[in-house]
């Protein structure tokens, strides 16, 4: 698109083009699902009114990711960094867990595929944006400060080279490299729980056994079906909550104890930061039939569930996911059962 000779719906459509992956960017950068929309709308707003005065020195999409930084340098600015559970506190051993929950803003959020991950035709490149925002790697992210977050996502995760990073953030070449090289080695010193996490695309013949016997193992709530789906180091975390979970023994047991509610749950397949993710669907005992419950992600690895995640539904997960807000029990999600609702999972 030419500078200056756009009409209102060419903008309009250009800017438009650059919604997924600016999302995938400010969701990295932030670690929210609704965070990053915010800040993607501003910054299309931005460039919207500021367009008069882009002179084409860069293209509009590095022009873009300049607005985008700085928006979200902006939000970062108050020094508020998301986190998991296990970020937080130790684990709890079953015979002390209790509900505890904390401010929405205190947790990474899950997000939808289709939010942040543009569709692109090199595999290699499709690998390293479903990489980037699984839970463990963007949770890490938020323990950088936040330029070395910027700085690692635009040279690692969108190969921009480092001058271009230095002319976006408005420093020389070895300040982008010196934060580079700190941000790595920080990520390094983590070892993050969930960054092995191995999940093909699409899921091989052994992820989709796997995963049609988890949905068969939780519909049924058959825990000795579920403890051998189970690593023995897995954990489950339940934000709002802080609480979490480790090993097969404490996360089952607290499934018939404090989540026996869940008993006789329906799961629907949805696509979350790049790994298998349902919907669950909670019986209803009054009305009959099934209300929103959680959005579950799991991380995967070695033919075993490592990561059991649980973000409880405040009102929002279900409608940033587009999924109904009741399952009737005739429905046919409910009736096709775990044989037919595996494939949608897949990342």
């Amino acid at each position: 698109m030419a500078k200056g000779t756009a009409t209102t719906a060419e903008l309009e459509s250009a800017l438009e083009e650059h919604r997924v992956e600016l999302t995938g960017y400010c969701y990295r950068m932030l670690g929210s699902s609704f965070e990053a929309e915010d800040a993607v709308q501003d910054t299309l707003v931005r460039a919207w009114r500021g367009y008069g005065r882009f002179e084409g020195r860069s293209s509009l999409r590095s022009w873009l990711y300049r607005i985008a930084t700085n928006v979200c340098l902006d939000m970062l600015a108050a020094g508020n960094k998301r986190a998991r559970p296990m970020d937080l506190t130790e684990s709890t051993p079953l015979a002390q867990a209790a509900l505890s929950p904390r401010p929405d803003h205190t947790w990474l959020e899950p997000v939808p595929d289709a939010r942040v991950l543009p569709t692109v035709q090199d595999p290699a490149e499709a690998a390293v944006a479903r990489e980037s925002v699984r839970l463990a790697f963007v949770a890490a992210l938020q323990q950088l400060p936040p330029k070395q977050r910027a700085v690692l996502i635009l040279r690692e995760v969108l190969a921009w080279r480092a001058s271009e990073v230095a002319d976006l953030l408005g420093t020389s070449v070895a300040s982008v490299n010196s934060a580079l090289q700190r941000a790595r080695a920080t990520l390094a010193e983590r070892g993050d729980k969930g960054a092995d996490a191995a999940v093909h695309d699409p899921l091989d013949e052994e992820q989709q056994e796997l995963l049609k016997r988890y949905v068969a193992a939780f519909e049924g709530y058959d825990m000795a079906a579920l403890t051998a789906l189970l690593r023995e180091d897995a954990v489950m975390t339940m934000p709002p909550f802080d609480l979490w979970l480790a090993g097969p023994a404490d996360i089952t047991g607290f499934m018939t104890t404090l989540g026996a509610p869940c008993a006789g749950s329906r799961l629907v397949p949805v696509r979350a930061n790049g790994l298998p993710a349902f919907a669950q669907y909670k019986p209803d005992p009054e009305a009959g039939g099934f209300t929103p419950w959680a959005v579950q992600v799991l991380e995967v690895s070695d033919g075993r569930i490592t990561g059991f995640h649980c973000f409880l539904d405040t009102g929002r997960w279900f409608p940033l996911f587009g999924l109904p807000l009741r399952l009737e029990a005739e429905t046919d999600q409910v009736e096709q059962g775990a044989q037919g609702r595996v494939g949608a999972a897949q990342p």
